[in-house]
């Protein structure tokens, strides 16, 4: 036998709960806190941080797979569907698609998942039908052909994985299906995650997007773990920042290893380094949190509010030449005398700072708070 499939109930994994019990408590403290931190932001900021998780997220799982997407795009395609500001990326269907299937997942993980519902997922991600310049079977599983992952030029290919053959594939995904309707109750949610992550991509279903399709049902496990609809961490762009180290563990554990506790703890520190990273990703939505905080009890008016979250929504150091008087005006749409008299006021209150510079260069910045990690 050479693959794990090879094996009656080849799904039945076995792992070391102790080895692992450490590392997903650990992972459980930091899943806490990050929560915890959300759900102090009240529902527009929220939104924010769930906008830009998605952006990684669809970046990053595309990146997986060698497909480089315009992040300007997605983030279009993001804010229209989250109703945030947008700006003019151009439309892309394929990248609609995406984020529609990412959306679904976790929006919708209390729905049960059907062959119906994968197989229109697959088809968001290939709207003209095809992979590339590939024309490949959309919205339904693969054909008669054998299913390889290969690398390699041509006439030197190595073979990594070969999916169980097609005449299995019916009953493989009933089982599947069945499995991951019954076992959200009886299992940890993590695992659970990683267990649906590798028996997906053993299976391999589809022509091509199972890696894509397989890393929105690991959201959908951490959404039904969580029983909340957005994501606020990006575990695809965890597994990009160590792709290859993923592709060579999931290779060791599909020939023949029934044992899985290698590959559960590498998810377990994937998840881990995902909410970690993701306080960066979404440090603007904190860092307003955070001054509004710091702020509370200073007297302003709309004009400076207005001017100080233009300020904040640029993050520090983006606020291309930094404020002056004349884009003080321009923003709060008063004259340059106001402008004047405002500016003071808000370097009194330490919330604007001089840089250097004089005369018609002067010009300011925030006092940024510490985003407390």
């Amino acid at each position: 036998m050479k693959y794990i499939w090879e094996h009656k109930s080849w799904f039945d994994f076995k792992y070391d709960n102790v080895a692992l019990l450490k590392p997903l408590s650990g992972l459980r403290v930091l899943q806490g806190k990050l929560l915890g931190r959300i759900a102090s932001l009240d529902i527009k900021l929220e939104t924010e941080a769930q906008g830009a998780i998605l952006v990684e997220e669809a970046v990053r799982t595309a990146e997986i797979e060698g497909q480089k997407l315009n992040r300007e795009t997605v983030r279009s395609s993001v804010a229209v569907k989250l109703g945030l500001p947008h700006g003019i990326g151009t439309h892309d269907r394929n990248v609609d698609g995406l984020v529609d299937v990412l959306l679904d997942a976790v929006r919708f993980h209390d729905k049960p998942l059907t062959m119906e519902r994968l197989n229109s997922w697959h088809a968001a991600l290939f709207p003209a039908g095809y992979s590339g310049l590939r024309r490949i079977r959309t919205g339904k599983p693969r054909g008669d052909e054998p299913m390889q992952i290969v690398s390699g030029p041509i006439g030197k290919e190595k073979v990594h994985f070969e999916a169980l053959p097609k005449d299995r594939l019916d009953e493989e995904m009933r089982l599947f299906l069945k499995w991951w309707n019954s076992s959200q109750e009886s299992m940890d949610g993590i695992l659970r995650a990683a267990m649906a992550h590798l028996r997906f991509l053993t299976i391999h279903p589809y022509e091509d997007g199972n890696g894509r399709l397989a890393r929105a049902l690991t959201d959908m496990v951490l959404a039904q773990d969580e029983k909340i609809k957005v994501r606020f961490y990006s575990v695809s762009s965890e597994i990009m920042r160590s792709r290859d180290e993923y592709y060579k563990i999931l290779e060791n554990v599909q020939r023949c290893r029934l044992d899985v506790t290698e590959w559960f703890l590498w998810f377990i520190k994937c998840v881990t380094a995902s909410i970690e990273d993701s306080r960066d990703i979404i440090a603007g939505v904190f860092m307003k949190v955070d001054f509004w905080n710091q702020h509370a009890q200073d007297e302003l008016n709309e004009r400076q509010k207005r001017v100080i979250n233009r300020i904040l929504e640029t993050g520090p150091g983006n606020f291309t030449g930094g404020l002056t008087t004349r884009k003080y005006v321009s923003i709060a749409k008063t004259s340059r005398a106001t402008a004047f008299r405002e500016i003071s006021g808000l370097l009194d209150k330490k919330i604007l700072r001089q840089l250097p510079g004089k005369g018609r260069s002067v010009r300011y910045d925030l006092v940024w708070p510490q985003v407390d990690k």
